[in-house]
């Protein structure tokens, strides 16, 4: 079967196409712009890709091989509603979904379990996790990994696999596609207002996800939250669980990640708890989750308050008071979200800037929140020690100044074209 993929670089879509390929379907796909992302998959053998989302584009690539599935990300749903892809598809009857019914599709093919990790915060880090460990125990698996680590491609599938680990996002309501052998809670606080107009609109959609995951764990304190009913099967942690604090890894948020994933596997697998801690401790990371850059410059995807709050703590566990950070907003919409929660958010930095957001997927009735605005809504504290600033040569001098004097630089970015983290990359490991 010929399936195309449409929006191929994003992190989502791209690691589903590697596991299609491996799970025997020819690939090809197209994204509006070339990224870090499509040279991953262009090296793994996925050539087919069309810069340029056209009729004439797809239609070129239909001629070729003809497309049997046409899947498309929430993105493009979003943004081009009226996609000439989408005409294409329509015009020559050409099956049409999102990425959900897909995987679906070959995880019922391949006769697989689902290990689902669900959440607000901490999914891509507990997904990585899970598949570091699994493969710790020389289980085959398939999963996919929505960013870049030392340990696992992005995106497989290993023939006699039982289990497939999947990182289930709550963003248009994917999550409910799925009903999941175990699933993994890592913490829910309201996210997406434009898919979720209430929080007990978004609570509602955790509390459905639950009830079609056949066991959960969980915190007691999202438990709380959120209310409904938990079964026998699901396993609810004690948020201060002392045995949080045995774990040697860095960061009050890898620490709990590490202790749910622990728990989730020794429930589904029997492995012994001790044992899979220690496997736990020697995790080595994923990309843009506290990423080094080099000596003193980290790159870190946290984007929500609770995330960012995280982050800003295993930073000063590795810096101490030296921390300073860039501040790169994923969405506009997120920052109009998040206003409250900004005035003190980076109260704690030795010195803060902030650099024009991400933007994607936004509701352009709202006031575009500029770096400069941003800064106006922080406390008169923070406002003193935060600078409004633009990716060029004056932030990156700025920031090598920052790492010669001993500074701690934490660079809180979006990721993908054109943003902070893939222009922190070009300027600090490109050669000159």
């Amino acid at each position: 079967m010929h399936i195309f993929f449409s929006g191929i670089g994003g992190t989502g879509i791209g690691p589903l196409a590697l596991v299609a390929q491996q799970a025997g379907h020819t690939v090809s796909g197209s994204d509006k712009q070339e990224s870090g992302y499509i040279s991953y998959l262009r090296k793994h053998s996925i050539e087919r890709i069309t810069i340029g989302q056209t009729y004439e584009d797809i239609a070129a690539t239909h001629a070729r091989t003809a497309i049997d599935w046409y899947v498309y990300s929430s993105a493009v749903a979003i943004e081009q509603p009226d996609a000439p892809e989408f005409q294409f598809c329509r015009d020559h009857g050409i099956r049409m979904s999102k990425r959900d019914e897909l995987l679906n599709e070959i995880l019922q093919q391949k006769d697989m379990k689902l290990i689902a990790i669900a959440g607000t915060h901490g999914k891509t880090t507990t997904t990585a996790m899970t598949i570091w460990v699994m493969k710790q125990l020389g289980l085959p698996i398939g999963y996919i990994l929505p960013a870049k680590s030392s340990f696992a491609e992005m995106g497989a599938y290993e023939q006699g696999a039982e289990y497939f680990v999947y990182e289930c996002d709550e963003f248009d309501r994917n999550f409910l596609h799925f009903s999941p052998q175990i699933s993994l809670i890592t913490g829910i606080d309201w996210d997406h207002p434009d898919i979720y107009p209430t929080r007990e609109e978004y609570y509602q959609a955790f509390r459905e996800f639950i009830g079609q995951s056949a066991r959960t764990v969980m915190w007691q304190s999202d438990a709380a939250r959120i209310g409904g009913n938990t079964s026998d099967t699901d396993t609810t942690l004690a948020d201060d669980d002392i045995a949080i604090a045995q774990l040697r890894l860095a960061g009050e948020v890898n620490r709990r990640n590490a202790w749910q994933v622990a728990h989730a596997l020794h429930d589904l697998l029997g492995e012994p708890l001790d044992r899979l801690i220690a496997i736990l401790e020697h995790f080595p990371g994923v990309s843009r989750r506290f990423e080094q850059i080099m000596p003193g410059l980290y790159s870190d995807y946290a984007h929500t308050p609770p995330k960012i709050r995280g982050a800003l703590q295993l930073g000063h566990e590795v810096a101490g008071e030296n921390l300073v950070v860039v501040y790169e907003g994923l969405h506009n919409t997120r920052q109009h979200f998040i206003k409250e929660e900004l005035p003190h958010l980076f109260d704690d930095v030795k010195q803060l800037y902030i650099v024009p957001s991400y933007l994607a997927r936004e509701d352009n009735s709202l006031e575009l929140l500029t770096p400069q605005k941003l800064k106006l809504l922080l406390s008169d504290e923070t406002q003193a020690l935060t600078e409004a600033e633009n990716l060029d040569t004056r932030l990156r001098n700025t920031i090598q100044s920052h790492l010669n004097s001993g500074d701690t630089v934490l660079c809180l970015t979006a990721g993908g074209g054109g943003s902070l983290d893939e222009w922190l990359r070009t300027e600090f490991l490109s050669p000159i």
